[in-house]
C-alpha cells in the first residue's frame, strides 16, 4: 500500500485543495489520501458557546485497520453536543479535554484502514459517533469506523444528510433493539417534535406500527403528514384525556417523572417503556465513576423491579449506539423518501460559537447543521 501524507490542511490553501482533489479522482484502493493536521473545533474547558475555538492546525490520528476518514461537508449539532459543552458527562470527558465535539458527519471517504473493504477513496457516506467518542466531527476530517459509516444517498444533500443518523439510530435502538417492535403494533411517542422523536415515528410506520405522539402545536402537520394516526398539542390538550387505549411500547424523549408516570400508565402488559434520559451519565457527573455507575444501575434494577411488578412492563433507559444494520436500514429508508429530518438552519463552521448560542436560547427550534468548505 502506498501512502501520500500531506503536512497539513488549511480551508484557505487551495494548493492543498488541489492535492486532495487530486487523490479523489485517483480512486485507487492501493492509494491512501492522509493529512496529519486539519480544523477542528476544540472544547478545551467546560462552559457556554463562547469556550469553543476553531482551532487550525489539530492532529489527524494515524487511522486503525477498521477505521475510516472522511471529509466532512456538513456535520449536525444534537443535544448531547450542547450538553457536553456544558460538563454533561464531565466524569468521563474531563480528563480527556481538550476534545472535539460532534456526532452526526456527511462527506467524502478520504482514506480507509487496511481492514476496510465496505467503502472506498472518494464515496459519499454518512454516519454517526458513539456518544462516548472523544474525537468527534467538528472538524474538516473525522474518524469513524467502518461500521458507523454508511454510502449517502443521492437523493439527499450532505447537509441533510448530516442531520439523520444520530438521531435515527438512537430511535432505532430503542424500536428494533429493545422493544422489538412488529407490523400491528400500537407505538407512543412522548416528544415526537424532536429530532430522535420524528425519527422514532417514520421508523415505527416504515415497519407498519400504528403511531400516537405528542408535540408543540408546530409540529402537529409535519408529523401527521410522516403517517402517524395522531398527534397531540400537549401545549393546549390534556394528553390523558386525548390518547384513547393502550400501546405495546413508549418511547419517552422528554423523560420527566410526568411523562415517565403517563407513559407507564398507557402500556399494555408485557409493554416496553423507554426513556432517553436515563440517570447513569448525571449521577456519575455528581459521584464519580466508582459510585455513580453503581448508584446508577441499582436505580435501574429497582425500576425495572417496581413496573415489572405493579404493571407488568419492561423498564429501560435507552441510548445511540452504532449498528451497522440500523444505519442500513436507515439508508434505504431515506432512499425510499420515508425517512428524513428537516434542517432548520445551517451555520459555517467558523460561526459555531453563534450556532450553539442560538440553539441554547432555543431561537432555532429545529435541527441545526455546520458546514465545511
Amino acid at each position: 500500500m502506498r501512502v501520500f501524507k500531506l503536512a497539513s490542511y488549511n480551508s484557505r490553501s487551495n494548493y492543498w485543495n488541489g492535492v486532495y482533489s487530486l487523490c479523489q479522482q485517483l480512486r485507487l484502493g492501493s492509494i491512501r489520501c492522509v493529512v496529519t493536521n486539519c480544523r477542528a473545533v476544540v472544547l478545551p474547558r467546560f462552559g457556554g458557546p463562547g469556550v469553543l475555538e476553531l482551532r487550525p492546525n489539530v492532529s489527524v490520528p494515524d487511522l486503525k485497520p477498521n477505521e475510516v476518514l472522511v471529509r466532512a461537508r456538513a456535520v449536525s449539532i444534537n443535544p448531547l453536543d450542547t450538553r457536553m459543552r456544558s460538563g454533561y458527562g464531565r466524569s468521563i470527558f474531563e480528563p480527556l479535554l481538550p476534545i472535539i465535539l460532534g456526532r452526526d458527519v456527511s462527506g467524502e471517504v478520504a482514506a480507509v484502514g487496511s481492514s476496510v473493504r465496505s467503502l472506498t477513496v472518494g464515496q459519499e457516506v454518512f454516519g454517526a459517533l458513539h456518544p462516548t467518542a472523544v474525537r468527534g466531527t467538528y472538524t474538516d476530517y473525522a474518524v469513524l469506523s467502518e461500521d458507523e459509516l454508511t454510502p449517502k444517498p443521492l437523493s439527499v444533500t450532505h447537509v441533510e444528510a448530516s442531520a439523520i443518523p444520530f438521531a435515527a439510530l438512537t430511535a432505532w435502538r430503542a424500536l428494533k433493539s429493545t422493544a422489538r417492535i412488529t407490523g400491528g403494533q400500537r407505538l407512543l411517542v412522548v416528544g415526537g417534535g424532536g429530532a430522535v422523536g420524528f425519527a422514532a415515528i417514520q421508523l415505527a410506520v416504515a415497519a407498519g406500527c400504528r403511531v400516537t405522539t405528542t408535540c408543540g402545536s408546530q409540529s402537529v402537520d409535519r408529523i401527521l403528514a410522516a403517517g402517524a394516526e395522531q398527534a397531540v398539542d400537549y401545549t393546549a390538550e390534556d394528553i390523558e384525556l386525548s390518547i384513547k387505549g393502550k400501546f405495546d411500547a413508549v418511547l419517552d424523549t422528554i423523560g420527566v417523572p410526568e411523562t415517565e408516570r403517563i407513559g407507564i400508565n398507557f402500556l399494555n402488559r408485557g409493554g416496553n417503556y423507554m426513556t432517553l434520559q436515563g440517570e447513569a451519565a448525571s449521577l456519575a457527573d455528581s459521584y464519580g465513576l466508582a459510585i455513580g455507575i453503581p448508584v446508577a444501575t441499582g436505580i435501574l434494577l429497582k425500576k425495572q423491579l417496581q413496573y415489572r411488578y405493579s404493571h407488568g412492563i419492561e423498564y429501560w433507559w435507552t441510548y445511540m449506539r452504532a449498528d451497522s444494520e440500523g444505519l442500513d436500514e436507515i439508508r434505504r429508508l431515506v432512499e425510499a423518501g420515508k425517512l428524513k429530518i428537516p434542517v432548520e438552519k445551517t451555520f459555517p463552521i467558523t460561526q459555531v460559537k453563534e450556532a450553539h448560542e442560538a440553539k441554547d436560547r432555543k431561537h432555532i427550534p429545529g435541527k441545526v447543521v455546520l458546514e465545511l468548505n
